[in-house]
């Protein structure tokens, strides 16, 4: 391949027009190969990589635990299995493994391949429980203004920003309200004031709707589009009660905060409640292989249930619950349960929070949960300072993520301290080149 042209073949222009109006600039290198946190392009450049790819990478490029798991399962012969006439041990295992670590009551798993496809399945979910529940006008979802949730179609439409809108009309029978974070910033509130707004203008939306017609709400724990500022735990607290008050089915979209992001296994158990759904995926198998799973309540699970105790959820995908991504799921789970990483992730959450905040100064604000950190920096000038800043640490060979508001950071569960150190000191820097 010509070196002219390894920045630019990916991206033609009319879709770097689209991308224009999405809030994150996409870049076109080509890697090679990583090892451990560490990524190779193809002109020999070496970046630390952190934002786990993109929350995705927790074990690091060369996790040997699911290499050698998704080997032996190349070596057994058995990479796929027909979907509608059976299963596999990995599948079922992995299952199981999910819903020990999930938040109690959940009861069942549906394996799928990716992020949206999950927040596709818990929309038809929701949906046809309050079918076969005797509600079958329940069918409206309520999601948050400035979130997302995927680039299906469902999810694009649950998704709460006005970049979605390039890709034409939503899907129908979906509503937004303000989410408290932003509440906080447009009125000068404090979070237990923002959640108390924000809760109760998701009842009046339920009931302006009509309870009769609103089949479940559908919010993220921390949002990666509103600075990941951690919402009022009374917030939440309050929205339970409210789904639970017009029996509207309460959703987490977990696909980045799951699988210990935030400090503990899922951001469910970091905020303190039970959902009747979580959508979870990207570090569920470490990144080495295409894997989600909807996890399911089961006060969900029940009315699907036949004489045996099966759950009967007639959705699926060709590739959904593979053995050899459900291999790559099983050795992520076992890795990360056996591996005792929470206590670890905690203790780099910590020397991040420290480290950061000292390398910033008082040019931005650090808002962090476990491993999933936003930088504020003020842009008075519009300038998007987020492109500039990932820029700068790009240029020395840091990988962060730009956002309206500042930057992304996401370090896999394998950094060290002294590659948060060095890390921290190349965001310092380029927040400093650019703010001045």
């Amino acid at each position: 391949m010509a070196a002219e042209t390894v920045d630019t073949f990916h991206w033609p222009a009319e879709t770097r027009s689209f991308c224009a109006e999405l809030p994150f600039t996409p870049r076109t290198t080509i890697f090679e190969y990583g090892r451990g946190i560490h990524l190779y392009d193809a002109r020999g450049r070496d970046f630390l990589d952190a934002l786990s790819g993109v929350f995705v990478t927790c074990f690091g490029y060369d996790c040997a635990p699911i290499t050698e798991a998704m080997t032996e399962q190349l070596r057994r012969g058995l990479t796929f299995q027909p979907p509608l006439h059976g299963t596999n041990h990995n599948a079922l295992r992995l299952a199981d493994a999910l819903t020990g670590i999930a938040p109690d009551g959940i009861s069942a798993v549906k394996l799928l391949s990716g992020g949206s496809e999950a927040v596709e399945a818990a929309i038809r979910l929701a949906r046809l429980y309050h079918t076969v529940s005797g509600n079958p006008a329940k069918q409206k979802i309520i999601s948050h203004y400035e979130s997302y949730h995927g680039a299906t179609y469902g999810s694009l439409a649950l998704t709460g920003h006005p970049g979605v809108k390039v890709f034409g009309s939503p899907m129908p029978d979906v509503v937004h309200t303000m989410p408290p974070e932003a509440l906080a910033k447009q009125w000068g509130l404090t979070a237990e004031q923002a959640g108390e707004q924000a809760a109760a203008m998701i009842e009046q939306t339920i009931v302006a709707e009509g309870p009769e017609n609103v089949a479940a709400l559908v919010v993220e724990t921390f949002s990666q589009l509103r600075e990941l500022v951690a919402p009022d735990r009374g917030y939440f607290t309050r929205v339970r009660e409210i789904c639970d008050r017009y029996d509207v089915l309460l959703v987490f979209d977990e696909i980045v905060t799951g699988f210990g992001r935030t400090g503990e296994n899922f951001g469910s158990q970091t905020v303190g409640v039970t959902p009747d759904l979580i959508c979870a995926g990207k570090g569920i198998s470490g990144g080495y292989a295409p894997l989600s799973a909807l996890l399911i309540h089961e006060r969900v699970a029940s009315p699907f249930r036949d004489d045996d105790g099966h759950m009967a959820f007639g959705t699926t995908h060709t590739f959904s619950g593979n053995p050899l991504a459900a291999a790559a799921g099983l050795a992520a789970v076992t890795h990360f349960t056996e591996g005792g990483f929470l206590p670890r992730i905690r203790q780099l959450s910590d020397h991040l929070r420290r480290t950061l905040t000292a390398a910033v100064g008082d040019r931005g604000t650090v808002n962090l949960s476990g491993l999933l950190c936003g930088v504020s920096v003020p842009d008075p000038d519009g300038r998007g300072i987020g492109d500039l800043i990932e820029a700068k640490c790009w240029d020395h060979g840091v990988i962060v993520r730009g956002m309206p508001y500042g930057i992304m950071l996401a370090p896999p569960f394998i950094t060290t301290t002294t590659e948060l150190d060095e890390i921290c000191a190349v965001v310092g820097a380029a927040v400093d080149e650019v703010v001045g």
